[in-house]
């Protein structure tokens, strides 16, 4: 766990430790990085050609040893911030969100493809569940304040 953010809130790294563990399915090593605007958008444009600030990016190494997955999550607090106001949902349940899906980007999931989408989305949501958490696809509220 990497804290690289001067931003208020974050999750402590017990936090961080317990929700990369409910979404591993593998063996793995993972950092976990939380960063401000500015190194985000560096990684972005660096390793992926785009010129955006992220909300979270997952490198993914492979094997770093037999059955041990390897990785980085990148989680953009100021972006966390500002998404977990706009959906109108706790900040920690956001950042749950946000680690749950780095790291099932570092295991394979994707969410391209429709079907993997659905596939990803449900496989967030039990995972979610295990810390009361709704289900971040069906927690947006409308235009009325209203949840849906």
């Amino acid at each position: 766990m990497q804290l690289a953010s001067d931003a208020d809130n974050l999750p402590s790294r017990e936090q961080i430790r317990r929700w990369v563990a409910a979404a591993l399915e593998h063996a793995a090593e993972i950092t976990v990085r939380i960063v401000d605007a500015e190194e985000a958008q560096t990684l972005n444009q660096d390793y992926r050609d785009k010129d955006y600030v992220p909300n979270v990016l997952t490198f993914e190494y492979g094997e770093i040893a037999p059955g041990i997955l390897g990785g980085d999550v990148v989680i953009c607090a100021p972006v966390v911030e500002r998404e977990a106001r706009e959906q109108g949902k706790p900040l920690k349940d956001h950042y749950a969100h946000m680690t749950v899906h780095g790291v099932l980007h570092l295991q394979g999931y994707d969410h391209i493809d429709p079907a993997d989408a659905d596939i990803m989305e449900l496989r967030e949501a039990v995972i979610l569940r295990r810390f009361r958490i709704p289900n971040p696809y069906l927690s947006f509220p409308d235009e009325n304040g209203v949840r849906q």
